[in-house]
């Protein structure tokens, strides 16, 4: 099978499973792991932050920055399409009791997009504390969010006091597509989440970065949900080989995306029923749209050897990841286009 589900799908390589076997360990709830230590002032040394706290996900070390800078009833403006709103089963309402504010559109905000969402401070309406941005835009096709709007929106919420948070799981991704330290991308937000099981294809793990007394409460926070861990060296070595040696190849991955775009972008695939704007492909993520329904195209594509999910009624999501070939996008690029015709014919 070709499996373009996701970049979570990797398997880990022969060195991770090296570093993972022949990690220093201890029991990290008494804060004992050293692998988890080094790993935690490694990343936070990365993202110019103070501390940082590892997780088992990325959705735990997003609701662990809203859980600490916000308070039950409170407004969280988000992006169009957030991950932290769309794709954490409810979390910020269940855990911290808000509320999200939606801005702007496909992900993308201005400041005067999130000015225009702030609500006013008037007894019956929910108070604005936090503010989110995602990094890459996830449903947004992998695109990468504007640094000069964050800096933009960072000095406009400033007055106001809210916390800034970066949803930057595939932050890695936005770095090696611009070329902008992840320190800088980082730099002004209060806290950041990162992620190790995406593109840099370790098996398990977040972090969340940001002051030493906020992720102290995340700590509190952490294990009142269940994430506290023992020996989490071996989670842990597999992110630190993954930040050593997967970071590089990141452009790989961006390269096979983009070449599968062009495969699925001229006259040929649109007369099978596949849209894709290539120019909007910038990191790993491809989106496919199609003039039929999305999901018997990707149960077609799976009879034919190819993995791929239906985000939405007529569109596909194609991730592209360290275990995917250029010689495997090629073939991709021929069962989607097999299975798109397949389901036109069906439907005609």
């Amino acid at each position: 099978m070709i499996d373009l589900r996701s970049d979570t799908v990797t398997r880990p390589t022969p060195g991770m499973r090296q570093a993972i076997a022949s990690a220093e360990v201890g029991d990290d709830v008494y804060g004992d792991d050293p692998t988890t230590r080094a790993l935690e002032e490694e990343v936070a040394d990365l993202l110019g932050k103070e501390a940082a706290i590892f997780t088992t996900t990325g959705v735990m070390a997003n609701q662990l920055a809203i859980a600490v800078q916000t308070r039950h009833g409170d407004d969280v403006i988000v992006g169009e399409g957030a991950h932290i709103m769309w794709n954490e089963a409810g979390a910020g309402a269940a855990l911290s009791g808000v509320q999200f504010a939606v801005a702007g559109q496909d992900g993308f905000l201005t400041a005067d997009d999130v000015e225009g969402a702030i609500k006013p401070p008037a007894k019956w309406l929910p108070r604005t504390s936090l503010v989110c941005i995602e990094n890459t835009l996830n449903r947004a096709g992998g695109r990468v969010f504007p640094q000069a709007n964050v800096l933009a929106i960072a000095e406009r919420i400033a007055p106001h006091g809210f916390g800034f948070h970066l949803d930057g799981a595939r932050l890695w991704n936005a770095s090696a597509a611009t070329g902008i330290s992840v320190k800088e991308l980082a730099a002004p937000f209060h806290t950041t989440s990162v992620c190790f099981s995406k593109g840099l294809g370790a098996p398990v793990g977040s972090a969340l970065t940001g002051p030493a007394a906020l992720i102290q409460e995340a700590r509190r926070l952490r294990q009142r949900w269940g994430g506290g861990m023992r020996q989490s060296g071996i989670l842990t070595a597999a992110a630190r080989y993954a930040l050593a040696h997967h970071r590089t190849r990141l452009v790989e991955d961006h390269a096979n995306a983009r070449h599968l775009a062009e495969l699925l972008s001229g006259p040929a695939p649109r007369a099978a029923g596949i849209f894709v704007d290539a120019h909007k492909v910038e990191t790993n993520i491809v989106n496919v749209d199609l003039d039929v329904a999305a999901a018997p195209v990707a149960e077609a594509a799976r009879g034919l050897g190819l993995l791929i999910t239906a985000t939405a009624a007529r569109r596909l999501r194609a991730v592209t990841h360290l275990d995917v070939s250029r010689a495997q996008i090629d073939e991709a690029a021929i069962i989607l286009r097999r299975a798109a015709e397949a389901c036109r014919a069906g439907h005609a």
